[in-house]
């Protein structure tokens, strides 16, 4: 097997993937599903339908004229019970749709289309249509992110199966599972770039993935992609990061993939793409992986909406007091303090007891350079957090704020244990808000 790929900087936190041998399992319909009009990068989407109305499972519910959205779909069939503010699993309050189950389970799908047909416009068009977004955790719409800007030539596409985060498994099932459906998936997005060259990056410590979608590849006979084995090491999936173990390019400061030639995309939204295309199913329905303390921790195929506490009784519930539910990996998962429902870029719910919740003390910067040696792209996060401290946004700026990827290694090492990863995020956002 080749050597595995690596990058400068970054750390190595315990794996805790628990659930990495656990196969996938459908979880039980909710009887209520809440789908938000707003769980994508962009513009939220506007109701497409009343209180009171019946609705069917992939039913297109709400959507936007705004070139960067992506409309939602009704998870269940059901009534229309209310459509009023929701708390989001983001920490906001948005539009939802509140349905409740009827049982039956009756659909609705787009026809089905074969890629070999079909124009890129008409794929370009189902992709949009299909409400899919980036599945790694950003919610980018798809359909956008397939249409460069003009004079922009994407000659590589990189398929994310790194799956990084601490505790999270589901793409590492999906990547076991549905191997072809992956690779059909990415063969659909390299044709619609007309890219050369296609690479799916897995860390090594999902050996059995690698072999699978090796042995896939190797199958379908497609010599223009490969399968990249990545050193295990925290934030390997991190877009930038990938580019620059994969394929050596970096992305300038300011600027996007697209720049140097390159569009990544996550394993599980290229799946998704492969049924909508291939199958005319929207999506309404995602692997999410529900681990930490619960009594059977497992990856669930769960239903777009379902609320939180639902996944985590499907697993059996708590082990003891819960002191913190993170949606995300461990590393920059959000804490909820509600039943949320889930949303299109829920791939993990962590449950965390009140002895594991309980934050460290803060103490006074010792100037170790800790968090300068991990950061992966080479910022001050210390002087970072010291600013946004302050208040002291424009110097900022200076020292690069934007280019931060959030990904809390700086937090992580930190002896004096200062959360230098949510001071950043908060100079961000100010900055963000001056920007109007």
């Amino acid at each position: 097997m080749l050597k595995s790929r690596s990058f400068r900087a970054g750390i190595h936190p315990p794996s805790l993937k628990i659930t990495a041998g656990t196969p996938i399992e459908r979880a039980n319909l909710p009887h209520i599903a809440t789908i938000l009009l707003h769980q994508h990068v962009g513009a939220p989407c506007k109701p497409l339908v009343n209180e009171g109305d019946e609705v069917h499972a992939g039913q297109k519910i709400g959507d936007s004229t705004s070139f960067v959205s992506a409309p939602v779909h009704a998870s269940i069939s059901g009534l229309v019970k209310e459509i009023s503010a929701q708390q989001s699993p983001l920490c906001r309050e948005v539009l939802g749709i509140v349905i409740e189950s009827d049982g039956r389970d009756e659909w609705v799908r787009m026809e089905e289309l074969n890629p070999q047909n079909a124009s890129k416009r008409e794929i370009l068009a189902r992709i949009r249509e299909a409400g899919i977004v980036g599945l790694g955790g950003a919610a980018f719409p798809t359909a956008v992110k397939l249409s460069p800007p003009e004079g922009k030539t994407i000659d590589t596409v990189i398929l994310n199966g790194a799956e990084c985060e601490p505790g999270i498994t589901a793409d590492h099932r999906l990547m076991l599972e549905q191997p072809e459906k992956i690779l059909k998936g990415m063969q659909i997005i390299m044709e619609l770039l007309e890219a050369e060259r296609g690479f799916i990056g897995i860390e090594d410590n999902k050996r059995d993935a690698i072999q699978r979608m090796h042995e896939v590849v190797d199958r379908e006979g497609d010599k223009r992609i490969t399968v990249i084995p990545l050193e295990t090491k925290y934030p390997q999936g991190e877009a930038g990061t990938l580019i620059k173990t994969v394929i050596g390019r970096e992305t300038p400061s300011g600027s996007h993939s697209y720049d140097i030639g390159v569009i990544v995309h996550n394993v599980a939204t290229a799946k998704a793409i492969h049924d909508a295309v291939y199958e005319g199913i929207p999506l309404i329905e995602r692997v999410v992986t529900v681990t930490g303390d619960v009594k059977a921790p497992k990856n669930l195929l769960a239903r777009i909406g379902t609320p939180i506490f639902e996944l985590i009784e499907a697993c059996g519930g708590l082990n003891d007091e819960v002191g913190k539910i993170l949606s995300g990996g461990l590393m920059q998962g959000i804490a909820e303090y509600g039943n949320v429902p889930t949303i299109k870029s829920t791939n993990c719910i962590i449950v965390l007891t009140r002895e594991k919740s309980k934050l460290p003390a803060e103490r006074t910067c010792i100037r170790c350079g800790r968090c300068v040696e991990v950061c992966p792209i080479g910022l001050i996060p210390t002087m970072l957090g010291k600013l946004a401290r302050e208040r002291r946004f424009d110097e900022c700026i200076a020292y690069h704020i934007q280019d931060c990827m959030g990904c809390g290694s700086c937090t992580y090492v930190c002896p004096s244990k200062i959360p230098i990863t949510q001071l950043v995020s908060y100079g961000k956002e100010e900055l963000k808000k001056r920007a109007g």
